[in-house]
Parts: structure tokens; C-alpha cells; sequence
């Protein structure tokens, strides 16, 4: 009957292999650093790789003291010394590390860096030419793989912040062979299909992993793009060359998304603000014009034509009245004189001195008789008394009158 054998009679059987090849108990690799992290216990993850092959590695912080004299990054070429065994509960091999000693540096940064240098002369860096995001949004056009935790992040982020912003996917490749092409076809089909904002980008991962953002094919079509790009590959430290092309950069694809669409309620929140402070400048204005109408009112009243004509009235009926009082008083100054005329004339007319006796003549026409010449014989002629008239006629003389 066959034996069976159980997952970690297995593993550690593998690893009793491993350690007891003496080959493997003391080795040294040379290799390119790859996926580098220092973790909080003091420990360092790591990959050794050449163009065909990787392999992972540790080394314990208490070998650092010893057996690094320098900061360990990705794209160093180093010489590890130390033992490859298995790791058991995850029936993996790797390389724990006692020594690291610098080799150079390694050909993806050297790439890296060549490109970098060339883009940048090219002019593909100039903060001149990089286009602003527009504040408010309507598409956006997101080129990244279609399932992973960038396009989940992208529209839990989205949906939060501003619902009615429409996101549409690109789905491209993004780590591996074909993944820079991929990439620049979904910026140039964005490009050409009327969004506001193109997102590129992807998860973390090592200088391999994100290797398709340092390509030129995926910088020319950055570069060309008409629409404003955000790059968010999804690492705080290292910049990839897309990075440094596209018109914003952020640390990972929800920073991205952050960036590009607006937070609606922020805005609403805003706008409520400014409509209270355009409110209140309306209402100060009518006050402050409601004012100055009243006062031009009241200057235009001044100077209508009405209100001198009004004032001219005023003045004429003022004048008037001074004239009426001062007719009143000549008139009365007047009648008083005139009273003391008549008076006078009374006392000396003709009336007033038959009254006081005498007699006025005149003949029976009318004329007055002024001298005892006008008076003829036998021709009578009217004597006017106070109260009344008589007629009387001159006697002729007799011969005893004669005498006389």
C-alpha cells in the first residue's frame, strides 16, 4: 500500500533537502534589487532578479549591523551572501541574507534613468505645457485594468463624492508585456472621444511591476494627449516616467480620482455660502441705490420745471397779496382824502350856502344870472333857495321909483 503524506511532512522534507546541500547553506547571488521593503521589526523583504528569473529574500535585522552598510533600494545591483532554505508554512524557498555588498546599478534603472533624461530635454517635463484639470467634470475616462482594487477604489471614491459624474473604463493591461501599448491606446481612444479627464494607473508594486509606466510608447501618447492626464500608480516615493509626463500626478488611483472629481456637497455647501454673501451684497446695494434715489428725487424735485413754476406761483401770489394790502391802504388813504375833499368842497359848493341863506338865480333856461344887468323887466327868472324854487319877475321902474 502506497504511503500518504501530509502537506508539512512534505515541506519539511524539501527543507532537510535545502539544508543539507552545503552548496545552498552558503551561497552568493548576484542580482538586481527589486520590490524593496523595510518592514517595522527592522527586517528587510526583498527580490533578487536578472532578465530571466527572480528569487525573494530576507534579512533579519540582526544581521543588519553586520552585513549592510548602506540603504538598500530597488534598482541596486548587489551580491548577496547568505543560505537558501524553505520556508514552510508557505512551501516557499528563499534567500535569507547575511551580507549584501553593492554591485552597480541595475539595468531596468539604468534604462530608467537614460529615458528619463531624454524625455526631459525633449521637453515632455515642462511645467509650461502641462494643462489644468477642469473644476467641474462631467467624464472621465479611466484606463486601468478591469478587475483589481484601482478601478473598485476609483468608483467607491467617485460615487461618495459627486454620483453624477459618469465614469467610463478602458480596460488595459498594465503590468507585463503589451501592458504600455495597452495603456496608450486607451489615452489615445479617450483622447479622441470627448472626456474632461483621462486616469491612468494601477496598484503598487515593484520597479517590474509598474515597468509599463516607464516606457516611451506610454509617454509619447501622454505627451500628445489633448485632454488633461493624472497619472496614479499607486507608490509614494519612486516616480515613473509617467509621472513625470502626465499633467498631475498622484500617489495612487483613489488620490487620482480625488483629484479629478469635485466633492459635490463640498460645492453645494460652498455655493450655499456665496449665495447668502450674494444675497447680502444685493440687499446692501438696493439700500445703498435706494438712498442715492431718494436723494437724486429729491434734487430732480428741486429742479423740475413744476416745482419752480410752483415756487414762482408762490411768489406771485405772495407779491399779490402784498399789492392787495398795499392797494388796500392807498385806496383807504384815498377815500380818506377824498372824504376830506369832498368835505371841503361841500362847505364851499353853492348848496351849502343856501343853506346858509342864500339864493342863487338863473333864468328859466338854466344859465346862471351873475349880475343884476342880465335881469330884464317883465321876464321872469327862477330864484333857487336851500329847499326849493321860485320864479319871479323884475317890476319896471315907476315914475315915483324914478324919482327916488
Amino acid at each position: 500500500m502506497k504511503r500518504v503524506f501530509t502537506v508539512s511532512q512534505i515541506n519539511a522534507y524539501i527543507r532537510r533537502v535545502f539544508d543539507g546541500d552545503y552548496a545552498l547553506r552558503n551561497i552568493e547571488i548576484k542580482g538586481e534589487v527589486s520590490n524593496c521593503k523595510y518592514h517595522s521589526s527592522g527586517h528587510i523583504y526583498f527580490s533578487l532578479k536578472d532578465a530571466h528569473s527572480a528569487i525573494r529574500c530576507i534579512m533579519f535585522s540582526s544581521d543588519r549591523a553586520a552585513g549592510l552598510s548602506f540603504r538598500l533600494e530597488n534598482g541596486q545591483q548587489v551580491t548577496v551572501s547568505g543560505r537558501i532554505t524553505v520556508f514552510e508554512r508557505d512551501g516557499s524557498y528563499q534567500l535569507y541574507a547575511r551580507k549584501i555588498s553593492s554591485a552597480g546599478i541595475g539595468e531596468l534603472y539604468i534604462l530608467y534613468e537614460k529615458l528619463k533624461q531624454e524625455l526631459y530635454e525633449a521637453g515632455y517635463f515642462d511645467f509650461e505645457r502641462k494643462k489644468e484639470l477642469p473644476p467641474y467634470p462631467e467624464r472621465i475616462g479611466i484606463v486601468t485594468a478591469l478587475t483589481g482594487a484601482a478601478i473598485q477604489d476609483i468608483t467607491s471614491i467617485a460615487r461618495r463624492r459627486n454620483p453624477y459624474v459618469q465614469l467610463i473604463l478602458y480596460p488595459a493591461r498594465v503590468q507585463g508585456e503589451g501592458a504600455a501599448a495597452s495603456i496608450a491606446r486607451g489615452i489615445r481612444y479617450f483622447d479622441s472621444h470627448d472626456v474632461d479627464i483621462i486616469i491612468i494607473g494601477r496598484g503598487g508594486g515593484s520597479m517590474e511591476d509598474l515597468w509599463a509606466f516607464n516606457e516611451r510608447e506610454l509617454a509619447d501618447a501622454i505627451f500628445q494627449a489633448r485632454t488633461p492626464v493624472i497619472s496614479g500608480t499607486g507608490h509614494e516615493i519612486d516616480m515613473t516616467i509617467a509621472d513625470y509626463c502626465a499633467d498631475v500626478r498622484a500617489a495612487t488611483p483613489s488620490a487620482a480620482c480625488e483629484m479629478a472629481i469635485p466633492d459635490i456637497y463640498s460645492v453645494l455647501q460652498q455655493m450655499a455660502g456665496y449665495r447668502s454673501m450674494l444675497d447680502q451684497a444685493i440687499k446692501e446695494k438696493l439700500a445703498h441705490y435706494r438712498r442715492l434715489y431718494e436723494v437724486n428725487r429729491g434734487l430732480l424735485a428741486a429742479k423740475h420745471p413744476g416745482t419752480a413754476l410752483f415756487r414762482q406761483q408762490m411768489r406771485c401770489r405772495e407779491i399779490r397779496g402784498k399789492l392787495d394790502h398795499l392797494m388796500d391802504q392807498k385806496l383807504t388813504d384815498r377815500k380818506h382824502r377824498l372824504a376830506l375833499l369832498a368835505e371841503k368842497l361841500s362847505a364851499a359848493s353853492p348848496a351849502e350856502r343856501l343853506k346858509g341863506g342864500f339864493v342863487f338865480a338863473r333864468d328859466t333856461g338854466g344859465q346862471p344870472i351873475s349880475s343884476v344887468t342880465q335881469v330884464e323887466p317883465d321876464r321872469p327868472f327862477v330864484l333857487v333857495f336851500a329847499d326849493g324854487e321860485v320864479t319871479v319877475m323884475k317890476v319896471p321902474e315907476g315914475p315915483e321909483e324914478s324919482q327916488r
